[in-house]
């Protein structure tokens, strides 16, 4: 007799309901701020120059430099990102305990100029940005400067972070000015993925100002201290990471399409001397519209925002966190006074450089860029040192193959740094 056989029920398939997604999408944006906001603010004014006048001077030949730079702005950052997860402590806080407060006072100092430096660049940005739609600089950066100051000044953390990335958005202009100047997609696709190289110095000086302009020290101290301040922690760490990943990746996405854009409009029609981030957008009308040229003049106007709101809290925190003084946007004034005190005194300076009649500011970027590049091979070492002391990071220190990449960018860039240094010098 045959013997009958129950029907196995069938099991449902188990798909992730809404409210789970929900609550994980909003677990992501919790985490995800710092590395965004941080990698986006290096395409500042002078990123934005440099960009330019690659596409402008060289077409897309230079798009290649864009991945190599790529991996090592996520590798440095993510170094940063880590040990302010790990130890809970800021950059300088870990240089002065480790290294001593000479060391320390060094770097704050250098820091400290190259940032006012590129403060002032960041203003005179924000001159020339909205002197595209006819403002005068006397009414535009007093402006700019009381709008950043009260936010920063007037806000807590997470009100400030989601501000800052709104701005950070609003790069996204690059990408639509880009595709209305209508490149050539395969040119800019195979000159992207095959490096091309031509024997001239100016070519040669082009990469190592695109890959100096990448890797600055500010980052460093404003990552790690942001994370802190954010309180993220070791179960968060993942999601951080994808949060330095993503920003490193979108940030030198929108360099190509302003690379792309400047190439296919100024290069092809031979427009090539750009010496102003501003200019790039002026000259684009002619070829790829209006619409395209006035989305050029938002973005560079939003990166000067942006930049100036960011770059004086990271000297802020530099300085601060080196000297033990309270620091962080979470507290009120009258609980960290030398750290809103010192951020009001650098907006206020570096809007008021750039106010002053026939002020040679670009010498002042000039000798800023060379500050940066003297203190980035410091700030560096500084780095792998730390994240490779196993009392400090325990089980976070660097592996070896990421000791191996770490090092081997690091080599790179002290010599392309040192490159941009003896050049900015001697000519």
């Amino acid at each position: 007799m045959a013997r009958a056989t129950a029907e196995r029920p069938t099991l449902p398939i188990r798909r992730p309901s809404l409210r789970f997604l929900k609550y994980r999408l909003l677990f992501l944006l919790s985490v995800v701020g710092p590395g965004f906001i941080t990698a986006n603010v290096d395409n500042d004014p002078g990123g934005i120059l440099t960009y330019s006048q690659a596409g402008a001077k060289f077409g897309y030949a230079l798009l290649w430099t864009l991945i190599p730079t790529t991996i090592a702005l996520i590798v440095v950052q993510e170094m940063a990102a880590r040990m302010g997860v790990v130890t809970g402590k800021g950059l300088s806080d870990l240089i002065r305990e480790e290294f001593g407060l000479r060391a320390t006072a060094l770097t704050m100092f250098i820091l400290g100029l190259a940032d006012f430096g590129n403060i002032v660049a960041e203003f005179a940005g924000v001159a020339s940005g909205m002197g595209i739609f006819n403002v005068t600089k006397y009414l535009s950066v007093p402006i700019a400067a009381v709008i950043v100051w009260t936010v920063i000044v007037r806000g807590s953390y997470k009100p400030v972070e989601r501000i800052l990335l709104i701005f950070s958005l609003i790069y996204f202009a690059y990408p639509v000015s880009a595709f209305r100047a209508h490149p050539d997609w395969g040119h800019a696709l195979h000159d992207t993925l095959i490096p091309q190289w031509q024997n001239s110095p100016g070519y040669v000086v082009m990469i190592v100002g695109l890959i100096g302009t990448t890797i600055t020290p500010w980052m460093q101290f404003y990552l790690q201290a942001s994370v802190v301040e954010k309180g993220v922690d070791k179960r968060q760490y993942s999601l951080t990471r994808w949060d330095v990943i993503l920003g490193c990746i979108v940030t030198d996405v929108i360099a190509f399409f302003i690379v792309v854009a400047c190439a296919a409009t100024l290069f092809e029609s031979g427009h090539r001397d750009i010496t102003d981030a501003a200019q790039a957008a002026v000259a684009l009308q002619p070829v790829a519209g209006k619409f395209a040229s006035l989305l050029f003049a938002v973005g560079l106007v939003n990166a000067s925002l942006l930049s100036a709101a960011i770059l004086p809290l990271a000297t802020a925190y530099n300085v601060c966190e080196g000297v033990g003084f309270e620091s962080g946007i979470d507290r009120r004034f009258s609980e960290a006074p030398i750290f809103y005190g010192l951020y009001t005194l650098l907006i206020a300076g570096g809007a008021g450089v750039v106010l002053i009649p026939h002020l040679p500011l670009l010498k002042i970027i000039l000798l800023s860029q060379v500050a940066n590049g003297v203190l980035l091979p410091f700030v560096l070492i500084f780095m792998l040192v730390l994240i490779n002391r196993k009392r400090i990071m325990g089980e976070y220190k660097n592996r070896l193959l990421g000791n191996a990449i770490a090092w081997s960018t690091a080599v790179v860039v002290l010599i392309l740094t040192a490159a941009m240094v003896w050049t900015s010098v001697v000519s």
